[in-house]
């Protein structure tokens, strides 16, 4: 199955997980099953020091499985392996209507890019990035070529999401 692959990018502290989080909500609220990607940063951590499932990956156990009734997880530690190509990742998930990625600047699906007036690092990823297709910004910006939406607009960003995904009821 090809997933539909949507992403949430953009500097450090510019609002992609705030985003990303109202995006779900909104997705999800009109009937979409949405499921999600964060790319972290070096050596993050889901497991606590002395569970039973860290106990099991420090004494060398390639993948952990967690499973109870409520939910289940699967750990795989990568060791001398390379990150994962992120449609690697996404061909793990189950069928859904929507991935929606955040993180992930310099991949190729398409991409809304988040600005904030405070904390602003680093130039515009829009200009260099032909697969960034809206801005996201809490600051008015002219003059680009690609649409601008207010940061907290998550009902227009939604209405450009499906637009963009074909998605339709």
């Amino acid at each position: 199955m090809t997933h539909r692959i949507f992403g949430i990018t953009g500097w450090k502290n510019s609002g992609k997980t705030t985003l990303t989080v109202k995006l779900v909500t909104e997705l999800t609220r009109r009937g979409w099953k949405i499921s999600t990607i964060k790319h972290a940063h070096h050596d993050f951590d889901i497991d606590k020091e002395g569970t039973d499932s860290f106990r099991h990956r420090k004494a060398g156990a390639g993948e952990v499985a967690i499973v109870s009734d409520r939910r289940w997880a699967l750990m795989h530690e990568l060791n001398d392996e390379n990150e994962p190509a992120l449609q690697e990742i996404v061909a793990r998930f189950a069928p859904c209507d929507l991935v929606l990625v955040e993180g992930y600047k310099r991949e190729g699906h398409r991409k809304i890019e988040t600005r904030r007036r405070e904390g602003r690092s680093g130039e515009s990823l829009a200009q260099n990035d032909p697969s960034i297709v809206a801005i996201a910004s809490d600051f008015p910006i002219e003059g680009e070529q690609i649409p601008v939406f207010d940061l907290d607009n998550t009902q227009g960003l939604a209405d450009f999401i499906e637009h963009e995904m074909g998605l339709a009821r």
